[in-house]
This record gives structure tokens, C-alpha cells and sequence, in this order.
């Protein structure tokens, strides 16, 4: 249950499943975290196509719709733009705690690995590997291909933990707000936030 403080950063990239990045955002400011959050442009569609959020381009204004939809705190939430380089995740010398890519493309997946950088998504997550912090990779595809497969294995070996956006079924959902909260819950117990999203197992 580490790391317990310091920001988080949450990465959005551009798979299906941005009901997870949101309700782990939500989640996140809930716990008093601060959040560092960048969204890919493929991640802005995808959050459109799949949501009522629909977010400019200016990180700027992207901060205070979130800031106000997630009743953030003052200073609470960050958002960065994809080419900021000047933002703290952008460095070594100023990581956060950990990072989650929520959901992370096979493409997202390619770039971390090879340590691309191309963006501030792939140098931040490239920050965290360098760092020896924790990086948290929602990968959501299917099925996975021999590329994905060797690319995840590639980073579990680099330290990053892949947590594949597969909920599990034993706490019998009754919506698919159950089953977002399944997924949530697994990585906020990565994270080392407390949540009682999830029946425990034996509990």
C-alpha cells in the first residue's frame, strides 16, 4: 500500500474505458489527493464520445471544468498540456508519488516502452521508470497481440505494474458503476488510497 503521499499523476489516453479515468479522478480528489492530469487528443474524443465531458484544448480552461465537475480544492488539480515540458512531471527533479495511465493504448503502450517521449504522457511515464516510481499502466484492448503482450512484459520487467482494464465478477455487479468501481478500486489499492469501493475477498 505505497506510495501514500505527494501528487498523483492520472494520464488519459485515447482507449475505450474513460469511465475508469473518471471515476478514479473523482476518487482521487475525494481523498484529498493532488492530481497532476493530462489527456491525450485522442483521449479528448474518446472522453466526448463516451461522456458528457467535453473538454477545450487549453489546459487552462480544461482545469477549471474538471476543478468544478470533481468539487477540487483550491490548487488541488493540475492540468498540463501535451507538449508543457516545463510542468513538474516533466523532470526527475520533481516527480510525483506515482503515475496511472488510465486507459492506456497498445499505442501508449509502445511509446512508454521504448521510451519514445514524444509527449509529456511518454516522458512523464518515462520520468517514473528512470525514477524507480511507481507506474501503473490500465491497458484496455482485446485480444492482445504478440507485440502488446512482449511490450507489457517488457515494462513489468522495467518495474511498471499492468493492471489490465479486466474487472472481476464475484461481487455479483449490479450496474456497470459496479464494475467501473471494481477496476478503480484495484488501482486505488496500488496507489495506497484507502477506498471502500470493492468487497474485499473472504471479507
Amino acid at each position: 500500500m505505497e506510495p501514500k503521499d505527494g501528487p498523483i499523476s492520472l494520464a488519459i489516453t485515447g482507449a475505450s474505458g474513460s469511465a475508469y479515468a473518471l471515476r478514479l479522478l473523482e476518487c482521487l480528489i475525494g481523498a484529498g489527493r493532488n492530481v497532476y492530469l493530462m489527456i491525450s487528443q485522442a483521449g479528448q474524443i474518446v472522453l466526448k464520445m463516451e461522456s458528457d465531458l467535453e473538454l477545450p484544448a487549453q489546459p487552462a480552461e480544461a482545469q477549471k471544468i474538471v476543478a468544478q465537475r470533481f468539487n477540487a480544492a483550491e490548487g488541488q488539480l493540475q492540468v498540463f498540456g501535451r507538449q508543457q515540458w516545463m510542468a513538474p512531471v516533466a523532470s526527475g527533479s520533481n516527480p510525483p508519488a506515482a503515475m496511472v495511465v488510465c486507459p492506456c493504448t497498445t499505442g501508449s503502450l509502445s511509446a512508454i516502452a521504448c521510451g519514445a517521449s514524444n509527449d509529456l504522457i511518454e516522458r512523464s511515464a518515462d520520468v517514473m521508470l528512470k525514477e524507480r516510481r511507481k507506474l501503473i499502466l490500465v491497458v484496455r484492448e482485446t485480444p492482445f497481440s504478440e507485440i502488446h503482450l512482449e511490450n507489457m512484459l517488457k515494462l513489468a520487467r522495467m518495474g511498471a505494474v499492468i493492471l489490465p482494464a479486466n474487472p472481476g465478477f464475484y461481487n455479483n455487479p449490479e450496474s456497470v458503476d459496479d464494475i467501473v468501481d471494481f477496476m478503480v478500486a484495484r488501482v486505488l489499492d496500488h496507489l495506497g488510497v484507502e477506498n471502500a469501493l470493492l468487497p474485499r475477498w473472504g471479507g
